[in-house]
């Protein structure tokens, strides 16, 4: 049987030079239903968990006796094992083979999932949420790796749409997150947004255990060079440790504990020191610091999604607990922000250039978070959804049109860790929102509190603008 050999990077989908044709818009041979059901099911866990539990938080907290100040731990701690886990599966999947990983992530998902229906006390909570950052954390740099394996395999790149549906999929979810999680808490009670993963994980297993091909042995994949084994323990231990000591600095603002950014500088050092040392890093930081397009989509990713989730998390709360509406009616004003993502999401994907969509979801941000600094108990309804909308668009447009840019920057040997880099700083921006929300409602939950985290807002919007409008590789993709 004759190999056809692949350029690398044509196995890298470059959407933003690339017109959509007729011969785009569907799937190539291989590229079916049955390959991306699977990657779609296992990659809406990650993003939906970190969103349903917004309209949970206060329920929880009656529950348990906690305020927001306590509940907020349930949103960093996903967040920060995520951020961890991300590129260390996304390595692993590059190295001990994807479908071990995807299919490893969704058994700890189910585990995670009836953990948090039963638990006992707001610790075990806890608990279940560290395991369902970890093991959704998977899904996501598995798929990308499954994708670039398959390409690969045929000698032809990733069709656009089924770039499209994996963001979709996650915006989507994310998205409908706190609708969802309105609609369980009001059904069947605050644990029922964590039974919800065992069903969808249990699918998720079952269509990947079919329709997922078997890991390759490494090197076997024509056209890419597979480190033998190559996991870097000790950089990912140093990876971890610096990345945890910042999250309970960056968790405390209120009362800053400065002296966790000497531990953070010496192990950041030390984590540095030893990636540029070692023949295969965990991190490559030489291709990082040579690859500016490739960091400063981070930088973009990251400082987006800070906004919205401030907006995700911090907005949902003021609408419960000063506002005074229920789980369910707050899912309900919550819906314009999801159907603007999800609408967005598509159109992002099918937009050639990267600069326009990510101008346009600067914009919308500063605009929504201006109209937030002037809400208050009177404010009407139409507002409200106003407010929502404003920030649903740029979810939908971020997150197609960075994961184009990773895409098309990152090696493709490596996709699988630079989709996971990704996601870290996407939730390292998530951990900075939830401490945030935590500073501003410190006493309690108030237009005073909301009003802070609007002006903050404000001015990350227009230094993302900022750093949108003076990115040249972005001058070409317009």
């Amino acid at each position: 049987m004759t190999r056809h050999r692949t350029d690398p990077v044509s196995a890298v989908v470059r959407p933003e030079t690339s017109p959509v044709t007729a011969e785009d818009s569907a799937p190539a041979p291989g590229f079916g239903a049955r390959l991306t059901a699977p990657l779609l099911m296992g990659s809406l866990l990650n993003p939906l968990n970190t969103t349903m539990i917004s309209t949970a938080l206060v329920s929880i907290g009656h529950s348990f006796g906690i305020g927001a100040g306590d509940t907020v731990w349930l949103i960093s701690v996903l967040y920060l094992a995520s951020a961890v886990a991300q590129p260390v599966l996304g390595k692993l999947a590059d190295t001990l083979g994807p479908r071990r990983v995807f299919l490893g992530g969704l058994v700890v998902v189910m585990a995670s999932g009836l953990v948090g229906a039963l638990a006992p006390g707001f610790g075990t909570l806890i608990v279940s949420r560290l395991l369902l950052g970890v093991g959704t954390s998977a899904a996501y740099p598995a798929a990308m790796a499954v994708l670039r394996d398959e390409s690969q395999r045929l000698g032809r790149p990733t069709p656009r749409p089924v770039l499209a549906r994996l963001s979709f999929a996650a915006l989507g979810s994310a998205a409908v997150g706190p609708a969802l999680g309105g609609l369980l808490v009001s059904v069947v009670g605050w644990r029922g947004i964590f039974a919800v993963n065992v069903p969808i994980a249990l699918l998720a297993l079952g269509a990947a255990l079919l329709w997922i091909p078997a890991d390759r042995p490494p090197g076997a994949s024509p056209g890419r060079e597979t480190p033998k084994l190559s996991l870097d323990p000790l950089g990912t231990g140093l990876f971890t440790a610096a990345l945890t000591v910042l999250a309970f600095f960056l968790l405390d603002l209120a009362d800053p504990r400065w002296w966790l950014l000497a531990p953070f500088a010496a192990l950041t050092a030390a984590l540095a020191g030893w990636q540029l040392r070692t023949p295969q890093p965990f991190i490559d930081i030489r291709m990082l610091a040579g690859n500016g397009p490739l960091l400063r989509t981070y930088a973009r990713h990251g400082l987006g999604y800070l906004i919205v989730y401030c907006v995700m998390y911090g907005f949902t709360q003021w609408l419960e607990e000063a506002r005074g509406f229920s789980p369910g009616h707050t899912g309900l004003l919550m819906l314009p922000m999801s159907v603007t993502a999800l609408v967005c999401s598509l159109l992002g994907a099918r937009t050639k250039g990267l600069r326009g969509p990510l101008t346009l979801a600067a914009l919308l941000l500063t605009a929504g978070a201006g109209i937030l600094a002037f809400l208050s108990g009177d404010t009407p309804l139409a507002v409200l959804l106003l407010a929502g909308a404003c920030f649903g668009a740029p979810q939908g447009l971020i997150g197609t049109s960075n994961q184009a840019a990773v895409q098309a920057h990152a090696p493709p040997e490596s996709i699988g860790a630079a989709a996971g880099l990704q996601r870290t700083a996407q939730y390292i921006g998530a951990i900075t929102a939830s401490s945030l929300i935590a500073l501003a409602y410190a006493d309690a939950t108030s237009d005073a509190g909301l009003h802070l985290m609007a002006a903050v807002s404000v001015v990350l919007a227009v230094l993302l603008t900022v750093l949108t409008l003076t990115d040249r590789a972005l001058s070409a993709r317009t």
